[in-house]
């Protein structure tokens, strides 16, 4: 369902800046106000253009969430601290606290949040050996370093 969700999220949002942007060009009269003279075939050109956008959407979230390792010796509890810190800095907020042991964190500035589709948490599970991160791939590297660089010593 959560995948469903995201596709949804991603097509409408790749529909609202299309409109958007042709809006514009429309508006400023770089193009025709009329679609069958500002695209080729017309409204059959606009329907290729949403197909295509559907297809990418529902391919995106295979692509765009993903799951990474940090490593990190000794109980997780003795990391929360290090954990929260490094995530403050990059702009998160405890959300919450999962089932399993782990936490959820989301993004702390509103404009971000939405620029994301409010699909902009990341969740941190305990793991022998450390912890999973699950989120957007996009953040994933920044934030697994930030944490590894606060929670391991490399001296």
């Amino acid at each position: 369902m959560t995948y469903l969700r995201r596709a949804f999220k991603y097509l409408v949002q790749l529909t609202l800046l299309f409109i958007l942007l042709v809006g514009i060009l429309m508006l400023a009269g770089m193009i025709p106000k009329d679609i069958a003279i500002a695209f080729r075939k017309g409204w059959t050109s606009i329907f290729y253009i949403l197909g295509i956008f559907a297809l990418m959407a529902a391919v995106y979230p295979l692509f765009g969430y993903g799951k990474r390792t940090i490593r990190a010796t000794g109980e997780p509890s003795e990391h929360w601290k290090a954990i929260d810190e490094a995530l403050e800095e990059r702009g998160y907020v405890l959300s919450g606290e999962t089932e399993d042991g782990g936490r959820r964190y989301h993004l702390k500035a509103s404009l971000n949040r939405a620029a994301r589709l409010w699909e902009d948490s990341i969740t941190l599970t305990p793991m022998l050996g450390g912890f999973q991160a699950e989120g957007l791939v996009r953040d994933l590297a920044r934030v697994g370093m930030s944490i590894d660089r606060k929670i391991n010593r490399y001296d």
